[in-house]
């Protein structure tokens, strides 16, 4: 039979391209399956053939379990002290391997390798493809269309590989019948036990437009202008942002090409989406300026506390900024990483005066000042607190007619209001968090010295966030989340 089962790997790993290794595989397999249905019981076994005679052997197998009391497989599994009478030094885990007689290519044998063979080659053959095309993930390939229905694409990539475009990953009104040519990003290899690997590719990413642009701009290729971001509305409008390494090239000209060739040919490509070229800037309000193209802005305020960016336009220049239906402001949000609000000057104006009027308000309040003290400290730039109360004291000698001894009377008031604002929001936080069942004082002062100041930041935590609190076990974790979930989540509201 070992001559039989030589020719067999050979004709199927020729007709098949599939290297003769898996094909043994298939059938060692296709042996054990066969094996297995020798015996009454569910058994552990293993097949290894000799890739030269084709010859082979038959094994039984158990797990090795370190336990007292009865197994609970135990045509699979054996004691550890069992194992050790005959293999000292093994351990829990371990295979304990016993050889039987092989099986005899019968009928029944027979149809099953060929059930385990076939499905094995298919599984084999389908890997193969898959594998060559990992490569190419991340990249632009072309694809015909094989098959389309209401929320699918299929396409064949060549060489027998199939990939699927999904409705969502479709650039919105574009149609395609059976054997057109398409361009698309190979964007991921989904592996699912039922199906197998599976292909999915989009034509909606941002990451398609980038590898567009590297297709079209010889000097994106080469390394010589680089992309640092993209946003896309799929089929409308886009935006892109590119820098130089080379000062003596123009990185938006390169980009938009001779007469616009270049950025013509990615937007036809695109069902005609409109791309915006953005200078990129270290800058972050330059860069901003840019993104907000072809509106003009004319003031920028950072603030980096909340994430955000406030602009302001001219009143007749608010709806090109902020585009159709926010398109603009969005992709131009997307393209930066930050939440940019646009509003006129005389807004922009109206909201710096109101914040401003904020902080004098809490001068006045907190540390018992005149008006006209407090906006000379915020006219100097403070905006909290626990700026005057920590600040180095010549910072605030800069401030007219400001001297030392005023200055340390005015940290000592401002230090004692922030250490009375931190009692209170403790106090707040202890009241609110000994409310729920299973948390006393020592425990809650814990949580609140943990970042947890509220029922509804104690609600949204996970287990493993405060296990390591000090005396927290997972059990007394999940139990005091529950309580709170179920006073914020699940508590009926009283009529």
């Amino acid at each position: 039979m070992g001559k039989e089962i030589i020719a067999i790997a050979e004709a199927l790993s020729n007709e098949r391209a599939i290297p003769r290794d898996k094909i043994f595989e298939a059938l060692e397999q296709a042996l054990a399956t066969a094996t297995k249905k020798k015996y009454p019981v569910d058994i552990l076994v293993r097949v290894q053939i000799d890739h030269k005679e084709g010859s082979y052997d038959t094994f039984r197998r158990w797990v090795v379990v370190d336990t007292d009391g009865p197994l609970e497989k135990p045509a699979q599994e054996i004691s550890l002290a069992a194992a050790s009478v005959e293999h000292p030094g093994i351990s829990a885990g371990d295979i304990v391997e016993e050889q039987i007689p092989s099986v005899e290519f019968d009928r029944i044998t027979i149809q099953t390798a060929k059930q385990v063979l076939s499905q094995k080659v298919k599984d084999a053959e389908r890997e193969q493809v898959v594998s060559e095309q990992r490569q190419h993930v991340g990249h632009v390939v072309n694809a015909t269309v094989k098959k389309q229905t209401h929320d699918i694409m299929v396409l064949d990539l060549g060489n027998n590989a199939e990939a699927v475009l999904k409705r969502d990953q479709f650039i919105p009104f574009e149609s395609y019948g059976r054997g057109d040519r398409i361009k698309v990003l190979l964007q991921e290899i989904k592996t699912e036990s039922n199906r197998g690997p599976q292909i999915i590719c989009s034509r909606t990413s941002p990451e398609f437009l980038k590898e567009l642009f590297r297709i079209e701009v010889p000097e994106i290729g080469e390394d010589i202008i680089e992309i640092m971001g993209a946003a896309r509305d799929p089929g409308s409008r886009a935006k892109i942002s590119v820098r130089s390494k080379d000062r003596r090239i123009d990185p938006r000209g390169a980009c938009i090409g001779m007469r616009g060739a270049r950025v013509t040919a990615v937007s036809n490509e695109l069902s005609g989406e409109k791309i915006d070229v953005v200078l990129y800037d270290e800058n972050l309000a330059q860069y901003v300026t840019n993104a907000m193209e072809p509106a003009e802005v004319s003031r920028i305020i950072i603030n980096e506390d909340e994430h955000s960016i406030s602009i302001a336009v001219a009143e007749e220049n608010l709806a090109l900024a902020i585009g159709k239906n926010g398109q603009n402001v969005r992709l131009a949000s997307q393209l930066i990483g930050w939440d940019l609000k646009v509003m006129t000057e005389k807004d922009l104006e109206s909201n710096i005066q109101a914040e401003v009027g904020k902080i004098i308000n809490q001068f006045v309040e907190l540390l018992n000042v005149d008006e006209e003290f407090a906006t000379a400290l915020a006219d100097a730039g403070f905006t909290t607190i626990d700026e005057v109360a920590y600040v180095d004291p010549s910072e605030l000698l800069e401030i007219d007619g400001m001297d030392e001894e005023t200055a340390a009377t005015l940290q000592e008031i401002a230090r004692k209001a922030v250490d009375d604002k931190e009692k209170s929001e403790r106090n707040q936080a202890l009241s609110q968090l000994t409310a729920l069942d299973g948390i006393d004082e020592a425990l809650a002062n814990k949580l609140i010295d943990h970042g947890i100041k509220t029922a509804d930041d104690l609600a949204e935590q996970a287990t493993d966030d405060i296990t390591d609190i000090e005396g927290l076990d997972a059990k007394k974790a999940g139990e005091i989340i529950m309580a709170a979930r179920n006073e914020c989540w699940f508590k009926e509201p009283q009529a």
